[in-house]
């Protein structure tokens, strides 16, 4: 495993565009370590600095910081395309075969690429998360500081997932610009689809389907916090309670899809004629 993940390592950095996208995606994410020190000034009568508001305590500061990174995730699914993109335009995965790489090592290759970045993105998430923690949040008590870090295991699964459809989306049309409209494709099908059955269907039954879909399971895992937030501000408003925990059926769909992809990559690969 170390092996093949060396090997795209190596090819990602000695391509320019790739180790660019690679920095930018890990970068993006900590500007919620810039958004923890706004300060707003409301026509120099006071100041209010967002960290103040509580937003950043334990437990709720794991579910915005989680949320709030996943939205960067666009700039590695670039990557994982182009990882595929590149093989078929420079040539290296006729030439990776031809020095005895399978066709399955090169699948894994590409995915367990996909799961150490995920990784590496997740410990870096998670300690910014922890120590901004610790310098805005009124709590400090482990059960109360480590309550809530299943939307770490979330975020980590949401990533997986979604870098392997990438994967999948690349391998399919062999090019990065037609995989990403493909993607945005996907996600117009998926939204179309759900009207039509909300037309067609009760709502329970089309909700129920829907959350079955790739991008909206993944979507799923890290509910939107906004709502949560405005929840703390105004407890008396009973009618703003919505289901925000991470639920293991949620992270079993978005497995169920990563295993699908990666398996649906290797297919196409074993099948083409290279």
């Amino acid at each position: 495993m170390l092996r093949l993940i060396q090997l795209e390592l190596q090819k990602l950095w000695l391509n320019r565009a790739s180790k660019v996208l690679i920095i930018i995606s890990f970068i993006l994410p900590f500007t919620v370590l810039i958004l923890s020190s706004i300060k707003i000034n409301f026509f120099g009568f006071f100041t209010l600095e967002l960290g103040e508001l509580g937003i950043f305590n334990f437990p709720i500061i794991w579910h915005i910081t989680t949320f709030f990174a996943a939205q960067f995730k666009f700039f590695f699914a670039i990557v994982v395309v182009s990882m595929i993109g590149n093989e078929y335009s420079n040539k290296t995965l006729k030439q990776n075969l031809i020095d005895g790489l399978s066709k399955k090592e090169f699948i894994l290759s590409k995915f367990y690429t996909i799961v150490f970045f995920s990784v590496c993105a997740t410990i870096l998430i998670g300690l910014a998360t922890y120590f901004i923690g610790l310098y805005y949040s009124s709590y400090t008590e482990a059960s109360i500081v480590f309550r809530e870090v299943e939307f770490l295991l979330a975020y980590f699964v949401k990533l997986v997932g979604f870098f392997s459809l990438c994967l999948f989306l690349g391998m399919l049309v062999k090019r990065s610009a037609f995989a990403l409209g493909f993607l945005f494709l996907l996600f117009i099908t998926e939204s179309i689809s759900y009207g039509l059955m909300k037309w067609k269907l009760t709502d329970s039954i089309a909700d129920s389907i829907y959350n079955f879909m790739p991008l909206q399971s993944m979507w799923n895992l890290i509910n939107q916090p906004i709502q949560r937030i405005a929840m703390t501000k105004f407890p008396e408003k009973t009618d703003m309670m919505y289901d925000y925990a991470v639920h293991w059926y949620e992270i079993a769909i978005v497995l169920g899809w990563t295993a699908i992809f990666v398996f649906l990559s290797y297919r196409l690969l074993k099948k083409r004629d290279l």
